[in-house]
């Protein structure tokens, strides 16, 4: 509910109270004693804490169910493996690409950050043959879709390469990663791979190598919460139409 140094202010302002007393600092609470700021029950923490994981899932690999010859199990077994839970991976990858992936064992957090997913920014990396043209560029940044649907591009910058293929990083506000490859396919770019590298306030790290995954803090659960819960920024205007002359 808040910091150590903001309870103890409120102890001192007399807003907290202990089985209806009110509460001096060093004043002592069992579990069982009702514990109450501004008159409002402070619920005591569940001591079964959920889990929440960001992974770096390699290309190809098998989120529920392990590809045939895998021998090191699926994602989600893993995760469930290690820490006896059930998982729930938040608006997954299409299996052929990879990257960031968020997992976790709160159910209520999956169906919140799946229903907040399109306010939150989320970045790729896009491999593709060649390289693209500024005029298919242009045309992806307008995010339209063969469905009618429209997805917020905010950038489209190269990001180097080698040989035949070249990456670049795209920016977007709520992206999938299957609708971001529809998008690049509709102005005839070969797109071979597909990583996710931002999921809100989460960035895929250096030194995380493909295949790991590592406990979210509770602070990036906190940023990750903050931002679903924000109202959705405005898309960004149409540009405008050159005046005739």
């Amino acid at each position: 509910m808040g910091s150590r140094r903001e309870a103890e202010e409120w102890i001192r302002q007399g807003r907290v109270t202990i089985n209806g007393d009110v509460a001096e600092l060093g004043s002592r609470a069992a579990g069982n004693d009702q514990v109450k700021l501004d008159g409002r029950l402070v619920r005591q923490a569940s001591t079964v804490r959920s889990a929440t994981f960001l992974c770096n899932r390699s290309p190809g690999e098998g989120l529920s169910e392990p590809r045939e010859g895998e021998e090191r199990g699926a994602l989600i077994e893993r995760l469930s493996r290690r820490d006896g839970k059930r998982f729930i991976a938040v608006s997954p990858m299409p299996r052929m690409d990879g990257g960031i992936e968020v997992m976790t064992s709160d159910g209520a957090l999956a169906a919140a950050l799946q229903r907040g997913v399109r306010n939150l920014q989320m970045d790729f990396s896009l491999r593709v043959r060649g390289e693209l043209m500024p005029e298919q560029i242009e045309q992806a940044m307008l995010g339209e879709l063969d469905s009618g649907e429209r997805l917020q591009l905010l950038s489209c910058e190269p990001a180097g390469g080698e040989a035949a293929n070249r990456w670049y990083l795209v920016e977007t506000r709520g992206a999938n990663g299957r609708d971001l490859r529809s998008l690049f396919e509709r102005q005839g770019a070969v797109v071979s791979r597909i990583l996710r590298v931002r999921f809100g306030s989460l960035q895929l790290e250096r030194n995380m190598a493909r295949g790991q995954a590592r406990a979210l803090e509770d602070y990036e659960l906190r940023s990750l919460r903050d931002a679903i819960d924000a109202p959705p920024p405005a898309p960004p205007a149409p540009p405008e139409t050159p005046a005739a002359t």
